[in-house]
Formats: structure tokens, sequence, C-alpha cells
């Protein structure tokens, strides 16, 4: 039996193909300004059995190929378990929304805390400010980490961060130095949702920020804890979804 998953982000499209329990095919895409487009795209020459949806766009993929939908948070939740089978809790930072969970000892989601009113401290806010320093995403986390030390970035809200950020180079601060401020900015922003889980013994880190090295470095030296990034850690929510597709196949 063949499910596929779909996450339907705000800024990326992900499909997740498992196949008797393996993984046999993701792909990630731009969501566009035509999402339902990018999806019917990406879903040709797919052959499944089961398909379920999650994220932002589930309910509007749901009106278009009338198929399941669950929770961003439900499909993480599966989606780490996934990955890695001792997932105690799970951050997500996403193109405009944070997500943390934590998941009790069955695996089951016990408690989360979500972040989608403002796009301060996500993969967008991290973009507009890696383009404000004139860096590319790949190059931003690795100059941050050859700084001697960060500039203190005092506002998280785009419009004003990047204006300090302009405001600081041109005070002739170290632009490394800013670009580490910023990270540990975004850091601390995650780590206070974080708090609100609880003690938990790892970490399973989600969402296209997770390829930063710089994010993951400073979450593993605060925490003390393992900090666990799949191969490709955007297709979590799709695998996720993709398992559910499994579980009512099995049913």
């Amino acid at each position: 039996m063949v499910s596929l998953g779909i996450d339907i982000g705000s800024r990326t499209i992900k499909v997740a193909v498992l196949e008797d329990g393996h993984l046999k095919f993701s792909h990630v895409s731009d969501s566009s300004y035509d999402p339902m487009a990018i999806a019917h795209k990406l879903l040709e020459g797919l052959e499944y059995d089961s398909i379920t949806a999650t994220g932002y766009g589930r309910h509007n993929f749901k009106a278009h190929f009338d198929c399941p939908v669950i929770s961003e948070i439900k499909a993480f939740g599966q989606g780490a378990l996934f990955f890695f089978p001792e997932t105690a809790a799970i951050l997500d930072i996403g193109g405009q929304d944070t997500k943390t969970i934590l998941l009790d000892a069955s695996g089951r989601v016990s408690k989360f805390e979500m972040n989608d009113r403002c796009a301060a401290g996500t993969g967008r806010f991290m973009e507009i400010m890696a383009n404000a320093l004139h860096y590319t995403m790949t190059e931003f986390g690795k100059v941050a980490r050859t700084a001697k030390s960060a500039e203190k970035i005092s506002s998280m809200c785009t419009v004003f961060a990047e204006s300090e950020v302009v405001s600081l180079i041109n005070s002739g601060a170290d632009r490394e130095g800013v670009a580490l401020g910023i990270h540990e900015a975004i850091a601390s922003r995650a780590l206070t949702m974080l708090g609100k889980l609880g003690d938990f013994k790892n970490l399973v880190f989600a969402g296209g920020v997770a390829y930063n090295p710089c994010m993951r470095q400073i979450l593993a030296e605060r925490l003390g804890i393992p900090i666990l990034v799949p191969v490709d850690p955007q297709i979590v929510g799709a695998v996720g979804a993709a398992l559910e597709g499994v579980g009512r196949l099995a049913s």
C-alpha cells in the first residue's frame, strides 16, 4: 500500500510518499502565488492508495482533492517519530510560524506552543535579515559561526529589526557579529517557547531553518541535550500526513 502526504505550507509545499513503511519519494517546492497549481504539478505521475493533507493550505487542498486532513501539530509529531523513534520534543521553525511540541512516553502530543501571528523569528524573518546583510541563506549560518562576539539585536519585529541591522552596519558594527546577534535573538525566541513545554531529553529540529548550522549549534549549547535533525527537515509534516494515511489503509 502506498500513502502520500502533502504539507501545504506558507512558503513551500512538501510531498512525501511511504510504501510498506519506507520513505520512497519526497519533494519540496515553493508555494508560489498559486499553491494549488503547484500541488497539482507535484502530484503528476505519482501513484498512491491514500492521500492526506496538512499545513496552512490543507483545507483548500481538501476542497480540490476531497481528501482527509490532519493538523500540523499531529503531523509533525508523527513525522518526527518516523525519523527518530526516541523523539521527546519537536521544534519547527517554518517560513511564517514556529511550533514547539512535547510528546509523552507513548509518542502522543501532550503539549504544544505555536507562534503563527507574527513572522518574527521565522524562516522569512531570517531571509530578510540575511538579505539586509547581503548574505545568501547558505552563507548566513556559516559566517555567523565565525563571529568573535554577537551584536545585540533589540527588536524582533521584522521591520524594526531590519532598520536596526542597517543602523548597526552604518555605525561600523562587525557584519559577522550582527549575523550572530540575529541568530541568538531567533534562538532565544524559540527557547522561550520550548521552555513552556517543560523538561525533555532530546529535541527534533524540523523546518527549513534546521539546515542552518549556527542555529543548531546555539540550540545544542543552550539546551545541553541532543539536537536531532532529519536528513531533510522540511518534509517532517508531509511524512506525518502520509503516516496518517497508512493508519487508514490498515484499518
